[in-house]
């Protein structure tokens, strides 16, 4: 892992020294009133799969995970290696065993601070965990598999190493077997983002699992997004049916999380089926419309009984009428939730997702930035960028969708907002970059 040298993270010192040792890094100047300056810089590189990032309010650490190896946290330019997980290079305070990843969808992923963390030191940690599987995952790949989880730990005054690991959600789905279903190596649509609201409860999203029943089932942590508080306790005010966790059900493969901030209301990115990504306003015990079951909505038999990539997933079909054979947002259901927008019936892999905070941002103050990873594949435009989203004030409808103009193609896996208004990115080619507005 490569660090810039004597990294000052979170202030103008690191962005002059940064400039001065030419760290690419450039600006695109704004052409009317309004429009922000906005500029970007690698702040990390050499990383492995770094998934997700956290920052204390004083912006002096940035706590951030590696999928393949586990979670560290920057300090005034040095790095402290907290937890490893399974096969890790080394070097980390503490490994534990049944964190583990197979190298695909699963691994360390989100990580999240406590509204208090600096008098709690509590952090919370999203990752795959053989410790609570049963047998259901040794016997097939469609009983209940118990292999996510949802940690919290408290992090040493300095800084380096962790301690009181108590895991507060255990039964988080999980695939275990690899399945003829494209993209379906174990632990695919593990979902893993995680965001904690100013009331002090944690939102977590989860993924279908390649699990057809899992999205609509009220019982599985499957394809659902949890309201939680820092026990792994339900929210009493959660209207969810079955499992009282569950804030909303019917996803995919939720990958982005975050609050406006005019209103505090939830909204979720997720990936489509090569179609339809979607962003979604988060409705109380409301169904995202996702029914990947086979014999449902005029479906017959599927591979592995997931008909979500059917029909002809694999020779690139048409995504119109893919998307009416499977839709993300199925009519069918009168507790559908509208999504805000989707893709048109194409799919990029919309992923990480903030609210863009602070008048630095100009026009785009109040905006959602969402990471978009997508490859080109029947006909499907490529992604690897940043697009801004003006959503309407009910939620229910995009004004306008813009790409943020960094003059570079990336896999953007991770967002989020620094309290200093400047939005980090986490990268799949395993860099982070701090992207800084200014406006006129």
């Amino acid at each position: 892992m490569k660090i810039i040298t004597k990294l000052k993270l979170f202030s103008a010192v690191l962005a002059s020294v940064m400039m001065l040792i030419g760290v690419n890094s450039f600006a695109l100047k704004g052409n009317h009133k309004g429009v922000p300056s906005i500029g970007s810089m690698v702040i990390m590189s050499g990383l492995e799969n770094p998934w997700d990032l956290a920052f204390t309010k004083d912006m002096k650490a940035m706590f951030f995970t590696e999928k393949s190896q586990g979670l560290s946290v920057n300090v005034g330019g040095k790095t402290h290696k907290l937890l490893g997980i399974k096969g890790n290079a080394g070097g980390y305070a503490q490994t534990n065993d049944d964190l583990f990843t197979y190298g695909g969808q699963e691994g360390m992923l989100s990580v999240e601070l406590d509204n208090n963390f600096k008098k709690n030191r509590t952090i919370y940690v999203y990752s795959a965990s053989s410790k609570y599987m049963d047998d259901g995952c040794k016997k097939d790949n469609y009983a209940s598999c118990f292999g996510n989880i949802v940690m919290k730990m408290t992090v040493a005054k300095d800084f380096k190493s962790v301690s009181g690991r108590t895991d507060i959600v255990t039964d988080i789905q999980f695939k275990p077997f690899k399945s003829d279903q494209p993209f379906g190596g174990p632990g695919a649509h593990n979902g893993g983002r995680m965001r904690m609201d100013s009331d002090g409860y944690l939102w977590v999203g989860t993924g279908d699992r390649h699990m057809g029943i899992g999205p609509q089932d009220p019982n599985l942590i499957a394809g659902k997004v949890l309201r939680i508080d820092g026990d792994g306790k339900a929210h009493p005010g959660n209207k969810f049916k079955g499992d009282k966790r569950v804030y909303t059900y019917g996803h995919r493969n939720v990958q982005g999380i975050d609050f406006r901030p005019s209103d505090g209301k939830a909204f979720t990115a997720e990936h489509g089926p090569w179609h339809n990504d979607e962003i979604t306003m988060l409705v109380n015990g409301g169904n995202g419309g996702w029914d990947p079951a086979e014999k449902r909505g005029g479906r017959v038999a599927c591979p592995d009984k997931y008909c979500g990539y059917e029909p002809n997933q694999k020779d690139g079909m048409i995504p119109a009428l893919r998307a009416a054979y499977t839709p993300m947002s199925d009519t069918r259901f009168d507790d559908l939730m509208t999504p805000a927008w989707n893709n048109n019936g194409y799919s990029q892999g919309t992923g990480s997702a903030a609210f863009l905070k602070g008048s630095n941002w100009g026009i785009y103050e109040g905006r959602l930035a969402a990471g978009i990873m997508g490859i080109a594949f029947g006909g499907t435009p490529g992604g690897l960028r940043i697009d801004m989203y003006d959503i309407a004030a009910d939620g229910l409808s995009m004004k306008s969708v813009v790409h943020m103009p960094l003059g570079m193609e990336k896999r953007f896996r991770g967002l989020s907002m620094g309290p200093d208004n400047a939005l980090f990115a986490t990268t799949d080619e395993g860099e982070v970059w701090k992207i800084s507005a200014s406006a006129k």
